[in-house]
């Protein structure tokens, strides 16, 4: 069961007290909440409006919006019940937005949109870094101009003390409020994260300091240096909270960037679509005003507006974005057209078969986003460690402070307290919590890039390990609309009767054997009626009754069974095999009426795509329902050896079953009804995408062109994905096993290093930085 966090209006990690006012807005200059219903100045930008709390205010936003825009959050646009959710632990959700109750992380809402609004947390982090920044460097000088650069300024200590509490305070207690409220938020709750740390590690620098300038009597002999002074850290509070500041501006910056493929997918649908109305002139209309059944005129240079079939015309279209596939596809009528592509070069209408939430697009997008927020097992081992690792801190913290007070030189408490600081600093996890989460989402982004919808992450790192790979034959190896190519009649009855006959029959059934035949008797101008007493039996064949005649069309075993002797048509039917096509019997009232070879094209890719998956070091398993000896004419050509023919739906399953008893690490790709079972029982079910919707519901990959092309491309992007994962996580740990030593003082009874919190400050920095840029390459990685 989810963990749900309460929704808590006004709880932002902004600290932002508009929500505590009804419709409260806040001013873009000064920042300041007012209601728009008694604000008395009001200007309008791009759209939206805004509210001042004076004409003072309302003049330089006039003046200049883009300048406070860039420094205040724009308008939030949230969506009443809209569901939020964490980006790193997507168990966490919740009704409007707030932050995670486990590593304190902004939610972000779970449906993307096109006209979502910008980062209110990127904003505010930002804002709070260069505000933070202006203070810390003046500050960073003052305290450390006779330690660095040898400069004694022409001023008293306690002056220069109160001086650096005046520049510390606005950073620490205001630039880093947020990692307090997250910090304390996280000890009530008992789930410590990176802000326990950063909280406790800056509040205890900054509390000594002040301390020490309001009430220096209370400070012991011990706490003091060899001059009698005490050392305050104002510099190291502050300079500490801008670099965690700039850690998570980065952070969030990068986890903007990962989003950017489901952006991307989503610019792709136009705003408005031409509606076709018999005489009537075209009429423009807005996307969300189509309805499935408009007819739809799509010019040269225009966008397909939602998933369709051309009614009339023909065109090129670039559907590359949704694909993958760089070269334009020719559609004529009755093809199927995506929502989104480009049209090219031709004018067609189409009819619109799915609009909204229903278009493949929509649907991409919602499966993106689900699996960049989804967790690998392989994070499982990183969330163990970081259970155990926060409170291991705090341990060490206190352990370093123990040792350095009761062994260090003088001042011996003050040493202990700066290595007790550092060591909080330096290990804040964050890069722990991020080497997972960001390579998935980079990754994931990448894939629908190159029409590799991957549903989540589990799917992901187990594609890495699969060692065999079975295919089904029609829709996957071959392009899936089979044709008849020659009918061979058999007891004097006519190719046009045995063929009106069996298309009464085949009309009933979704097969796409079927459909060539009920094509090939359209093609022909020939009539038919409805079958009675249909009878269909899965992979095998179909009976009815037809014009009084008793019906049955299917396999040789079908024909048998039905009592029908086949024994006229084997030389027939070997032939038709021996072409690679696929013999489907007729049988007339119990006699042989004709033989059907239908022939399914192979698609061009497909020997390509074998030899270069076994040379992944893959074994191919080809899986048909179709007669042996055809099935070996198709393998043949594709470059398959092993071949599982004649199987029903039942044995589909039960040969993935077989092959992961033999320890195999098994995935299974297909794309009709009957493969949904084996797709659901395979390590990982690789549908294609102009397959039924139940085998895509049943796979953990969606290839959206559904070309075996593509399982190379995603077989080495899932080895891609978790090398950066283990790179990243080798960072992390590495990072952390040696930082943490170093900060508690290991080095300096040989070496007499120690390691400033400033340091640990911009190390641990560099440790997130370091995890972002490689979980970044995946986007550029050549696959």
């Amino acid at each position: 069961m989810d963990d749900v966090a309460p929704a808590k209006p006004g709880s932002c990690c902004h600290g932002t007290v508009a929500a505590l006012i009804p419709g409260a807005a806040k001013d873009p200059v000064c920042g300041m909440t007012v209601d728009p219903a008694t604000a008395q100045h009001h200007a309008e930008h791009d759209g939206h409006a805004y509210h001042f709390c004076s004409a003072g205010c309302r003049t330089k936003f006039i003046a200049d919006p883009a300048h406070y825009l860039a420094l205040a959050p724009a308008p939030a646009q949230v969506v009443e019940g809209a569901i939020y959710t964490c980006p790193m632990h997507p168990q966490i959700r919740q009704v409007g937005p707030g932050d995670c109750p486990i590593c304190g992380m902004a939610l972000e809402p779970v449906e993307i949109t096109a006209d979502a609004p910008p980062n209110v947390e990127l904003i505010d982090m930002t804002r709070r870094f260069w505000i933070g920044l202006a203070f810390a460097l003046p500050l960073f000088l003052i305290a450390m101009a006779e330690h660095v650069l040898g400069l004694r300024l022409p001023i008293s200590a306690t002056v220069s003390g109160w001086l650096q509490a005046a520049l510390a305070t606005p950073v620490v207690v205001w630039a880093g409020a947020t990692f307090f409220v997250r910090g304390w938020r996280s000890i009530v709750t008992r789930r410590l994260n990176m802000f326990t740390l950063v909280a406790i590690g800056t509040g205890t620098a900054y509390a000594y300091s002040l301390t020490a300038i309001l009430a220096p009597g209370l400070f012991p002999p011990a706490m003091r240096d060899m001059h009698g002074a005490i050392g305050l850290y104002f510099e190291a509070a502050a300079v500490i909270t801008v670099l965690v500041l700039l850690g998570q501006v980065l952070e969030l910056r990068a986890r903007d960037r990962t989003g950017a493929a489901i952006r991307a997918l989503l610019d792709l649908a136009p705003k408005t679509a031409l509606r076709v109305v018999d005489g009537q002139p075209d009429a423009e209309v807005a996307l969300a005003e189509v309805v499935t059944g408009d007819a739809l005129r799509v010019r040269p240079g225009d966008k397909v507006p939602v998933d369709g079939t051309i009614l009339s015309g023909a065109s090129a279209i670039d559907e590359a974005m949704v694909t993958g596939e760089s070269i334009p596809a020719t559609k004529g009528v009755g093809d199927k057209v995506i929502g989104g592509t480009l049209n090219q070069t031709g004018s067609f209408v189409m009819h619109a078969d799915a609009v909204g939430r229903d278009t493949m697009l929509a649907r991409i997008v919602a499966l993106v986003g689900d699996a960049q927020r989804s967790r690998a097992p392989i994070q499982n081992l990183a969330d163990v460690v970081a259970a155990w690792f926060v409170p291991a801190v705090l341990l060490a913290a206190v352990l370093a402070f123990g040792a350095w007070w009761a062994f260090g030189p003088a001042p011996a408490m003050v040493n202990g307290l700066v290595a007790a600081v550092a060591v909080l600093i330096i290990a804040c996890p964050c890069a722990l919590g991020l080497a997972t989460p960001m390579s998935i989402m980079v990754a994931v982004g990448r894939g629908a890039g190159m029409g590799v919808l991957i549903r989540n992450a589990e799917a992901l790192q187990k594609l890495e390990t699969i060692d065999t790979l079975v295919v089904d034959k029609t829709g996957t190896l071959t392009e899936g609309k089979p044709k008849v190519e020659e009918i061979v009649g058999f007891g004097g009855v006519s190719e046009a009767d045995a063929l009106r006959w069996a298309a009464a029959l085949e009309q009933g059934s979704a097969h796409p054997l079927a459909a060539a035949i009920v094509a090939a008797a359209r093609e022909r101008n020939l009539k038919w009626g409805d079958a009675a007493d249909f009878v269909s039996t899965i992979g095998k064949g179909l009976g009815g009754t037809v014009q009084g005649h008793h019906i049955v069309t299917g396999t040789a075993t079908f024909m048998a069974a039905s009592g029908v002797d086949i024994a006229p048509g084997e030389t027939a039917a070997a032939a038709q095999r021996a072409k690679g096509r696929t013999a489907v019997f007729v049988g007339v009232d119990r006699q042989l009426a004709a033989i059907f070879g239908i022939a399914d094209p192979v698609k061009p890719s497909s020997a390509a795509a074998v030899a270069e998956l076994k040379a992944l070091g893959l074994r191919v398993v080809m899986l048909t329902g179709d007669n042996r000896a055809t099935a070996e004419a198709i393998a043949a050509r594709v470059g398959i050896d092993e071949i599982e023919a004649e199987v029903s739906p039942e044995t589909k399953n039960a040969v993935i079953l077989k092959l992961k008893a033999e320890g195999r690490k098994v995935a299974m790709a297909g794309d009709g009804v009957n493969d949904a079972p084996a797709l659901a029982a395979a390590d990982v079910g690789i549908a294609m995408g102009a397959g039924a919707d139940v085998a895509i519901e049943a796979a953990g990959v969606t290839l959206v062109k559904g070309d075996l092309s593509a399982i190379v491309r995603a077989r080495k992007l899932s080895a891609a994905a978790m090398r950066n994962i283990r790179q990243n996580l080798f960072l992390a740990f590495v990072y952390n096993a040696a930082g943490v030593p170093i900060a508690a003082g290991v080095l300096y009874p040989w070496f007499g290093i120690t390691l400033s919190p400033m340091i640990a400050a911009g190390a641990m920095a560099l440790s997130s930085v370091s995890v972002i840029v490689n979980a970044l390459r995946l986007r550029t990685v050549r696959l």
